[in-house]
This record gives structure tokens, C-alpha cells and sequence, in this order.
């Protein structure tokens, strides 16, 4: 009988999961692993091996660290649900003309319930995965994430999407941890060569990062409906032709495929009339936007005014605003302008290290409040 419970912890193979396995194991948690299969390239097109989470390789490294430490393995195969959930998203998003975030659906839609679901299963009290986040209960009864202490390894706003009830049963070991921590782990555990393994920035199901060379795949045709559409300018003057809006994003530069005689960049896309609008790097400012399909964390509402510090994408330090309610929306203003708002992306909402909540992107307003 163990000490603090059963876990399911989700491992992918790499570094971060393993360790955390075998950390809490450490513990005293009685550990089961499980890989999810999410996706295979063998139907995909692309000419890249597979990589990441979802390779034979990957699982052999989950398993091989399961038997050696003496607790259970399995492999649950998610590719339908991840497909209609993420993937199908995925193509909406960008024939819509937003840029979509297929980790954060992932995470809020997918891994989280299919691991819980699991887990109930199996009789585990909690489930585990090896993300660089702090969960912490507030006063208020409410679980929330917090910053982990790497500032480059933390991701607490890819998971700006799990409910009360998947963080309540949630552990996340490396919060605490430095990835150089992490690597030394792996080192003292007798894994030296997952200490040298290098790590995949790469959208999944998109190995070679031709996300445009995804699209084309997944909608046949959809090439030869959307080529011929025309660049604009701020003020709406046509000034070139492109290939399609699908396959540009908000500050893009490169890969324009005209030349304008000086840098100009991806403002906005209206793909109801297939234009791609282009202007200088101060056109992509913006001070206000909105903000839809939230979930709270830390608190159940914002009060009309509140002040956050958000997040516009994975990597952005964030930027002071005030947070107010308009319907079923957030309208989210900034106290300065903010670079390249694309819709499709996740804002997420900050209290000090603390995550409030979260929503995803739905218009950059011009007007100010």
C-alpha cells in the first residue's frame, strides 16, 4: 500500500514525464504510466520521421522506465478523439482566419479528460504529467495554476484551459524545478542518454512545420479556392496578389512571396473576401481586443476594471490591462500598445505568478476604450 495514493501519470518518453514518475514514486505515490497515442505520420504525408510524443522509440523509453522501476505501463490510443478535437480545429481556425493553438486544445479538451477518465478506471486518486506549473487551492476554495520557478520552461499558459475538476486531482512535480535540475535527474537515475535528448518545439501532427502543406493535405482543392486573393494596404488599396489568406498569420514578414521595397507585415486577415492586409511594423499595435470561451481559474468572475498582467502568446512577458465583462466576452485593454494580437491565440490573464484565467482571442479593436 503506498504512502500518498495511486497516480496515472502521462509519459511521453521524454525527460520531464520520466522524471516525474519516478520522482513521485520517490514519494511514496503507487505510479502508473500511460502514453497516449495522439497521432502517426503515416497518413499525414510528410516525409519527416515522428518525433516527440508520438513515435515507437517514445514508448519503448515510457515502458523501458516503467519496467525498470517496477510499476505498470499502457498505451491508450486517443487519435479519433484528438483528430475531431484538435485537428478538425485546427483547419476551422485558419479558414476562418485566425491562428489557432492546437496545444492548448489539446490540453483543455483532450489529454486531461482522456487521462481522468483513465485514471477513474484504474482507481488512481490523481494524475500527473511532467508540465513546469505550480498548482496551488486559494482561500476561496478555487484550484489555480501558478508560474513555475524556469522562466523558460514555464507553462502554465498552455494549460490556462483545465477545469476545477482535472486540477483539483492534478500533480505537477517540476513546478519547483530549473530544467538543468531536471537534466541532472535524469543523469542520477541512470538515464544519461534522456539527459542528452533534445526537444521538439514542433506542432505534432505537423512534423516539418509546413503547416500550409498540412492544410493543403487535409482539404484537397483548398489551394486552387482561396489562390489569387489580393494584398492590401491599411487604407485598402490593393498592392499584390497572394496565395491564399488560409496561409499567412498576424506579423508574419517572411515568406510573402513579393517584394515591397521595404519590411511590411501580416496586419489582418479577411477571409470573407480572401484579402491580406500588409503595413508597417507600428500597424501591427493594437490597445484593446476581445476575448471569448473562458474558464476561470483562480476566481469565479473578473470585477468590471481589474487589473492583469496578459499573456498573448506562449512566450510573451505580458502587459498590464484592465479586464472588462461585455456579454458572454472580455473587452481587454492594455495601458500600451501590444504587438501582433491574432486572433485564435489564448490570453491569459495574470495575478502576480498566478493564473486567473484564460480565454482565446477573438477580435483586436481599433477604437480605444
Amino acid at each position: 500500500m503506498s504512502r500518498n495514493g495511486k497516480v496515472l501519470v502521462a509519459m511521453s518518453g521524454g525527460i520531464d514525464s520520466t522524471i516525474s514518475a519516478l520522482m513521485l514514486q520517490d514519494q511514496g505515490y503507487e505510479v502508473i504510466g500511460i502514453t497516449m497515442k495522439t497521432w502517426d505520420y503515416a497518413g499525414s504525408g510528410s516525409s519527416k520521421k515522428e518525433t516527440g510524443c508520438c513515435n515507437l522509440d517514445s514508448f519503448n523509453d515510457a515502458r523501458t522506465a516503467a519496467v525498470q522501476h517496477g510499476f505498470p505501463h499502457f498505451v491508450l490510443d486517443i487519435r479519433d478523439e484528438f483528430g475531431t478535437a484538435v485537428i478538425d480545429n485546427f483547419v476551422e481556425e485558419y479558414l476562418a482566419g485566425r491562428t489557432p493553438n492546437p496545444c492548448v486544445m489539446c490540453n483543455t479538451h483532450i489529454k486531461w479528460r482522456a487521462l481522468l477518465k483513465r485514471a477513474d478506471a484504474m482507481d488512481c486518486a490523481f494524475i500527473a504529467t511532467g508540465h513546469y506549473a505550480f498548482i496551488h487551492q486559494h482561500e476561496n476554495g478555487r484550484y489555480f495554476l501558478s508560474k513555475g520557478v524556469d522562466e523558460q520552461k514555464d507553462q502554465s499558459y498552455v494549460l490556462w484551459g483545465l477545469q476545477q475538476d482535472l486540477l483539483s486531482r492534478t500533480i505537477l512535480p517540476l513546478g519547483k524545478y530549473r530544467k538543468p535540475e531536471i537534466r541532472q535527474m535524469a543523469i542520477d537515475y541512470g538515464y544519461p542518454e534522456l539527459a542528452k535528448k533534445s526537444e521538439s518545439y514542433e506542432i505534432c501532427f505537423v512534423p516539418d512545420n509546413d503547416y500550409r502543406g498540412f492544410l493543403k493535405k487535409k482539404m484537397p482543392g483548398l489551394e486552387s479556392n482561396v489562390e489569387g486573393g489580393s494584398f492590401v494596404d491599411p487604407e485598402g488599396n490593393i498592392i499584390g496578389k497572394h496565395r491564399g489568406y488560409p496561409f499567412y498569420t498576424i506579423g508574419q514578414r517572411k515568406g510573402l512571396d513579393t517584394a515591397f521595397g521595404k519590411p511590411v507585415y501580416v496586419t489582418a486577415i479577411h477571409p470573407e473576401n480572401n484579402t491580406v492586409v500588409l503595413g508597417e511594423e507600428k500597424d501591427l499595435a493594437g490597445q484593446s481586443m476581445m476575448v471569448s470561451g473562458m474558464n476561470m481559474q483562480k476566481y469565479e468572475s473578473f470585477p468590471d476594471g481589474m487589473e492583469a498582467v496578459t499573456k498573448i502568446r506562449y512566450k510573451d512577458r505580458g502587459n498590464l490591462s484592465n479586464i472588462y465583462t461585455e456579454g458572454s466576452q472580455l473587452r481587454v485593454h492594455f495601458y500600451e500598445p501590444v504587438k501582433s494580437i491574432a486572433p485564435g491565440q489564448s490570453a491569459v490573464f495574470y495575478e502576480g505568478n498566478d493564473v486567473m484565467g484564460g480565454g482565446i482571442i477573438r477580435a483586436k479593436l481599433n477604437a480605444e476604450r
